[in-house]
């Protein structure tokens, strides 16, 4: 009983990794080439947590954010208490939960289809092609998306009236209804085959030898894909979820932005735009400040729910 004991102990002791400044010596050449991305992550990522300050008080440039007058929580009960903040996280929780479905959903199937084509040149010219659009500045996209969706010469409305399933032409773009949907399919076009190279590199390392025991059994592609591919690369569809799940109110600016006019206004506005408005444009940088944290706050409870989810179904998880 006693032996048990204090091997259990010992297993306890000896749990995790020795950091020894032997160790260190011999890992130096890594922990030189990490240096400056950690001067870098604290500069621009850390240093500017500072200003969070600003949200719990009357913020004037002036004083400066030592010399500001404090209040409290008094511009998050603004913030909350007004309509227009209200209907923005609206508009951005519903963008962001239609750019990441969509978002998983084409990449998913484009590496799917992608690894059932069987000719490589096709397969690389296709990739190439998908991927393009990646590397596009949101001013160009959008760009795309007004000619395209254009009441006169936009391909979308010639195609429409051509095949009498509208009468006229449609200004897509002035109807509130239509434009959640635009901002997810130009989010679609933009980076679904970038989103798709890690779903194709997790589909080279099923092992072979399960497809062409599926082939003696008889079973088709579509059984194949269902079967083998899906199951395979679901830990990796599970971690690209948790950590895009956390970017949920990080909908988008410029699209929303370039894309959206007076007419629809009240589905185009996200918390970024909202920032932009009141708090820098009018000035009241203390707004703009608390609807930032608000949104950081809300990102890491999301991250945290969905890996605590994911570890309760038994799922890969970050933590």
């Amino acid at each position: 009983m006693e032996v048990a004991k204090k091997s259990k102990q010992k297993v306890i002791k000896d749990k995790g990794p020795k950091i020894s400044w032997r160790e260190i010596r011999k890992q130096k050449e890594l922990i030189l080439l990490s240096i400056p991305f950690i001067i870098y992550a604290l500069i621009f990522y850390y240093a500017p947590l500072g200003g969070w300050i600003m949200a719990f008080q009357n913020y004037k440039p002036k004083g400066g954010l030592l010399h500001s007058q404090f209040v409290g929580l008094a511009k998050f009960k603004t913030l909350f208490s007004n309509d227009v903040f209200i209907r923005v996280i609206r508009n951005t929780l519903c963008m962001g939960i239609i750019n990441l479905v969509l978002s998983f959903v084409f990449s998913i199937g484009l590496a799917i289809l992608l690894n059932e084509v069987r000719n490589k040149r096709g397969k690389k010219f296709v990739q190439t092609v998908s991927y393009l659009p990646h590397f596009l500045s949101w001013i160009i996209v959008t760009g795309i998306v007004m000619d395209v969706l254009s009441l006169e010469t936009g391909i979308i409305n010639q195609a429409l009236v051509a095949l009498h399933i509208i009468n006229k032409p449609i200004n897509w773009l002035a109807y509130p209804k239509f434009f959640w949907l635009i901002v997810g399919f130009a989010n679609v076009w933009k980076e679904t085959g970038w989103g798709s190279i890690i779903y194709l590199a997790s589909i080279t390392s099923i092992n072979p030898d399960l497809y062409e025991a599926a082939s003696i059994d008889g079973a088709g592609r579509l059984q194949k894909i269902f079967h083998i591919t899906l199951p395979g690369i679901k830990p990796t569809i599970f971690i690209l979820l948790l950590i895009n799940v956390g970017n949920v109110l990080n909908a988008g600016f410029e699209v929303q932005y370039l894309l959206g006019n007076g007419l629809v206004q009240s589905v185009s506005q996200t918390i970024d735009i909202y920032v932009l408005k009141y708090g820098i444009s009018m000035g009241d940088y203390s707004i703009g400040t608390a609807a930032g944290i608000f949104k950081s706050l809300v990102s890491i409870i999301i991250i945290f729910l969905a890996n605590k989810a994911a570890k309760i179904a038994g799922e890969e998880r970050l933590f």
